[in-house]
């Protein structure tokens, strides 16, 4: 932790992003925190480790501290004294409910056998203890009998040991408490809430439970249940169940902790709605991108290959396999095509290495560049098109700043892409497409529209032209940090709600 001792007026609260991670939602909330310069600004950033991070952003001068909060944490010693067993019979029914898509209600049953024993409300004690070991045996027993107990007992420290890690921490003083996701970012704001008594703000930019059942689906070590036919009982035959329940426990504790529930398109409210989320408490609020700035972006006019560019970071969620192939396909159809992947390449180092073979197997050198990060006014003007293969977005920023310099894209069908390039359904007049909509997964699909916009300059201009003026009047960052005041200061005005009592 690094001062600010001194209440803030807002606590933002973010789950492996700002300041350490480099993206589009560390991004916003750099923007979010300079819009609002009058306003006091708390960071937490939950880390997945202990290990120490290298800042990615200068933090602005009205950020008056940054808490980092780390979920697993190298445990030390065992804690079998006097009262751990108790705390452990306490904590066990709360618990184990919301680890099974449990709520708020559970949440704070949980809280309140923490703080009813202070001093014996350890990590050793909750993980290391022989108490904490019977519990997850009966845990395990109730709810994946078939499956591996070791596996089981490391994904309940996973789950569990976060869950703790929000809750032992010391949690910075605060006039409302924004998180900009759920999970355990969402914890946190829901433990302010309880104990602070202040309210509790939620943006989802993608919905955390959907990205999580993504990634859970694609563990292989989490399905080594018994076969179909041994289940007599029904029970459930693999620890992804285990994962997903207990996400949208900590999600349903978040979204009714909340005052309000945030977040950028429709869609998203309806995945929200189906963890728990309030309907009267959802709101959308787009996000919004510096449009004068990416507007006043000159157009390069020198004679150059038709360029296109993947705008994000070499990681698995962005697919960028997909866009390697389909530049191969491209590579043919617009012979001297030019490629770019600009953005960091330093997150998951094995997935950019087979990237890279990727790029020498299919003969791509002469094509394919990966640019690392750089400062995207220098490209923008010299790109045709970009490409958005991700398997998951919330509203990727990336399209709306291409589209104020009037670059068109194409993009996979998810979260509110085919809004950005198609215009949602109460855009009046509608302004036309911006480039084009692909199905996930899909490099043919993906190269065939790439080639048409690079193929048709008038296309590419009509497209162009139409980004650039859907992100004028419906994604301009002005009118939206007004949207986030206004928000801002009619949670700052609320009085303290009551607050939950130590016993």
């Amino acid at each position: 932790m690094t001062g600010g001792a001194d209440q803030a007026d807002v606590c933002l609260i973010l789950e492996g992003a700002y300041p350490f991670v480099a993206g589009g939602v560390s991004s916003w909330t750099h923007d979010l925190i300079r819009a609002h310069s009058d306003l006091r600004f708390r960071i937490v950033t939950l880390a997945a480790d202990e290990t120490r991070q290298t800042p990615r952003y200068e933090l602005p001068p009205n950020v008056v501290g940054l808490t980092v909060i780390p979920l697993q944490q190298a445990e030390s010693g065992i804690d079998n004294g006097w009262g751990t067993a108790r705390l452990i019979a306490e904590l066990e029914g709360p618990l184990t409910r919301l680890l099974s898509r449990g709520g708020l209600d559970d949440f704070r049953g949980v809280i309140a056998a923490l703080r009813r024993h202070p001093k014996r409300a350890t990590r050793a004690a909750l993980l290391n203890s022989g108490a904490a070991f019977e519990l997850v045996r009966r845990m395990y027993e109730q709810s994946v009998p078939g499956s591996s107990f070791m596996n089981y007992f490391w994904s309940w420290r996973v789950l569990a040991g976060g869950l703790f890690s929000t809750l032992l921490a010391e949690l910075p003083k605060a006039r409302c408490y924004h998180a900009i996701s759920t999970g355990y970012a969402g914890l946190v704001m829901a433990r302010a809430v309880i104990e602070t008594g202040r309210p509790g703000l939620l943006t989802e930019h993608g919905i955390y439970t959907n990205e999580r059942r993504v990634e859970i689906e694609m563990a292989e070590w989490l399905t080594d249940g018994p076969p179909a036919w041994l289940d007599l009982e029904g029970r459930r035959q693999d620890l992804r169940n285990v994962w997903i329940d207990a996400f949208v426990g900590y999600s349903r504790s978040c979204y009714e902790a909340c005052t309000k529930i945030v977040t950028l398109y429709t869609g998203n409210q309806e995945l929200q709605a189906r963890d728990g989320a309030p309907p009267e408490r959802m709101a959308i609020i787009p996000n919004g991108i510096d449009y004068d700035g990416f507007s006043a972006i000159p157009r390069d006019t020198t004679p150059r290959p038709p360029t296109v560019a993947l705008i994000g970071r070499a990681v698995p969620i962005k697919d960028v396999k997909t866009y390697i192939r389909a530049i191969a396909l491209l590579r043919d159809m617009v012979p001297g095509c030019r490629a770019l992947l600009l953005g960091p390449t330093d997150e998951d180092p094995a997935y950019f290495r087979e990237c890279q073979q990727m790029v020498a197997h299919l003969g791509l050198e002469g094509t394919f560049e990966f640019a690392g990060r750089v400062k995207l006014h220098d490209y923008l003007g010299k790109l045709d098109a970009i490409a958005l293969t991700s398997i998951s977005e919330a509203q990727p920023l990336v399209l709306l700043e291409a589209g104020a310099a009037g670059v068109p894209s194409v993009a996979t069908d998810v979260g509110s892409c085919r809004d950005l390039i198609e215009g949602r359904a109460d855009e009046s007049p509608p302004i036309g497409p911006g480039g084009f909509v692909v199905p996930l997964a899909d490099p043919q699909a993906t190269a065939k529209a790439l080639a048409a916009l690079l193929g048709d300059p008038a296309m590419r201009a009509r497209c162009g032209e139409a980004m650039r003026r859907r992100t004028e009047k419906y994604y301009n960052k002005r009118v939206v940090d007004r949207i986030y005041r206004d928000l801002y200061d009619s949670l700052l005005r609320l009085p303290d709600a009551p607050r939950a009592k130590a016993a």
